[in-house]
């Protein structure tokens, strides 16, 4: 892979609390790795001129429904278990069909493509081979990060729903048949604690352990959840011992929401390097509550973004920048406890290198880091004020007025996709 320079206005977040910028300078990329940031025209390197475009590093989602994302911004008068049986189970059973996943999972592709995200973790189906099609769809637009087919063994409607040894050997052959993708890797992926049994649930860490695998599921997201979980797994200390219980915590691991962590399980998270994925759009609109974020990240867990489509009405990871930001404002003053708002450096670290620590070395313009980097051209916004803004208020600009705007370029491992 040929050495290359991107010529444009490049900004980045090494720590969570401030921005590093070079207007007009030159990022430079050789095996797929970022070299240096450079007011200096490379010798050696082909430049591709984005002068005046803003150029980021590519953002990382951390939990998103992939089957789901046919009824984004619908069914949101709603809370988190009513929405799940009246609209988000019937929509997944349609995925049995692999036409039908075919058609949708092309869209998704296509719109995941255009966007600033180019790390994924993403939940499927229980169905085998629409997931793998899933996987397919992600790695041939070009994107990076790891998809999961769904295990679910009891309480769920009899249109999804498997049997114990069905959802183990189903999950065995997902992870077989998936190695044959480079840049998409399988994730396991009980949906949620109410919906896996406990057998089901220690075998799948047994199969993430034995395989090295990532593992994604849900955490505290609602109350009505923690509840039901406290009444099916009496023997557990709280909701995040059961996942512990079965191997499925660690550096590999995302639990998605963890709005209503108690210091328990917050010290189980920090302790073992499991990432949460902060979901503030799908928390309001299903009424779920607001993580506190603040305390969270104060207290060294690892975390990142998501948009959690459906539940998240936008596929945009640029909106959930806003959408943190906004819904840690509303948190700081109705509970001061919960720590002064995020504010917009924090929150693009998130966005991108927080999140993307969980991928390896991405989201970052530090030499060495993988060469995941996101072109916008911010000139559609119409301001007066755009000849005396800086590179970082450009790019505030770009995140509260056009978070739904197109890719002019888009770079993974150095790769161009877009």
């Amino acid at each position: 892979m040929a050495a290359f320079s991107i010529h444009g206005d490049i900004i980045w977040t090494e720590e969570p609390g401030s921005f590093r910028y070079a207007e007009g300078g030159y990022l430079t990329v050789d095996e797929g790795k970022i070299v240096s940031v450079s007011s200096d025209r490379p010798a050696d390197a082909e430049v591709i001129d984005m002068e005046g475009r803003l150029v980021f590093p590519g953002l990382s989602d951390l939990h998103l429904h992939a089957p789901q994302y046919a009824f984004m911004g619908l069914h949101m008068d709603e809370e988190l278990l009513e929405w799940l049986n009246r609209h988000t189970f019937p929509e997944e059973a349609k995925y049995r069909d692999v036409a039908y996943a075919e058609k949708a999972y092309s869209i998704l592709a296509d719109d995941l493509l255009h966007g600033a995200t180019t790390r994924v973790s993403v939940f499927g189906t229980i169905h085998t081979d629409s997931t793998l099609l899933l996987m397919r769809k992600l790695e041939e637009a070009g994107l990076a990060g790891c998809v999961g087919k769904v295990a679910m063994d009891r309480n769920s409607p009899d249109i999804l729903i498997e049997d114990t040894d069905e959802s183990i050997r189903e999950t065995e052959r997902f992870v077989r048949e998936s190695s044959a993708f480079r840049s998409i890797t399988p994730s396991i992926t009980p949906r949620f604690v109410p919906s896996c049994s406990d057998r089901l649930l220690r075998t799948l860490g047994k199969i993430a352990s034995e395989n090295d695998l990532p593992v994604q599921s849900h955490l505290d997201e609602n109350l009505s959840e923690i509840s039901w979980v406290q009444e099916l797994c009496p023997w557990s200390e709280n909701y995040a011992d059961v996942y512990r219980a079965a191997g499925l915590l660690g550096r590999k691991t995302i639990m998605a929401h963890c709005v209503w962590l108690n210091d328990e399980e917050m010290e189980m998270l920090r302790s073992t390097g499991t990432f949460i994925a902060h979901a503030p759009s799908s928390n309001r609109n299903l009424s779920s509550g607001i993580a506190p974020m603040r305390k969270y990240l104060d207290f060294g867990i690892n975390a990142g973004l998501s948009t959690d489509v459906a539940g998240g009405s936008s596929i945009s990871m640029l909106r959930m920048i806003e959408d943190a930001i906004g819904v840690s404002k509303l948190l700081w003053r109705s509970d001061s406890s919960a720590g002064r708002p995020l504010t917009f450096p924090e929150a693009f670290y998130l966005a991108s290198k927080g999140g993307g620590a969980y991928f390896g070395r991405t989201g970052s313009f530090e030499p060495g880091y993988d060469a995941d980097i996101a072109v916008f051209d911010d000139s559609v916004i119409k301001t007066v004020l755009r000849p005396g803004l800086s590179v970082p208020e450009r790019l505030e600009l770009l995140v509260y007025r056009a978070p739904e705007s197109r890719a002019e370029a888009k770079f993974v491992k150095g790769r161009r996709i877009l």
